[in-house]
């Protein structure tokens, strides 16, 4: 049998989270739908699911037409049986629903959760696609050192994710 390999570029804009994962049913559609605005109302954010036996469609939802489009290109350009990618609106961010969508019963694993430029790793064979990793920014230039110690504990409290 013949794997073909590839990396497919998440395309969004630079500040937009996103979250992509793999799940194992078309009802994921609708519960995790329900999991975001019952983890934080008011959400922006557009998600996609591809299909992965009967019609194999992209299916989607959101409550975002900007961010249901993002969802729905990059999903096709994924094209890997039963994942999800979800993108959040500006001023939403994965760890306010990250467990709630881990929390999904239908979720089997999430890939990533991020806003850094992002590669999914693809491998093809003659039955279909599937994800087997991504590629999450880039790689580290050095150690941190003190004054970037002071500087994440300063922007963590500023932000308000620590007291």
């Amino acid at each position: 049998m013949e794997i073909k390999l590839t990396a497919i570029q998440i395309e969004k804009p630079e500040p937009l989270n996103f979250i992509l994962g793999q799940t194992h049913f078309i009802k994921s559609v609708e519960d995790i739908h329900e999991a975001l605005v019952g983890a934080v109302p008011g959400i922006k954010f557009g998600l996609a699911f591809c299909e992965a036996s009967g019609k194999c469609l992209v299916r989607w939802t959101g409550t975002d037409p900007a961010m249901i489009e993002l969802a729905r290109k990059n999903a096709l350009a994924i094209a890997a049986g039963h994942s999800f990618i979800l993108f959040l609106g500006e001023g939403f961010y994965p760890v306010n629903v990250l467990n709630a969508v881990k929390m999904v019963p239908e979720v089997c694993r999430v890939f990533c959760a991020t806003a850094n430029p992002t590669q999914v790793l693809i491998a093809e064979t003659t039955q279909g696609r599937g994800i087997v990793g991504v590629v999450d920014g880039l790689p580290p230039k050095g150690i941190e050192g003190d004054a970037d110690i002071e500087w994440r504990k300063k922007f963590l409290r500023q932000i308000g994710y620590k007291l």
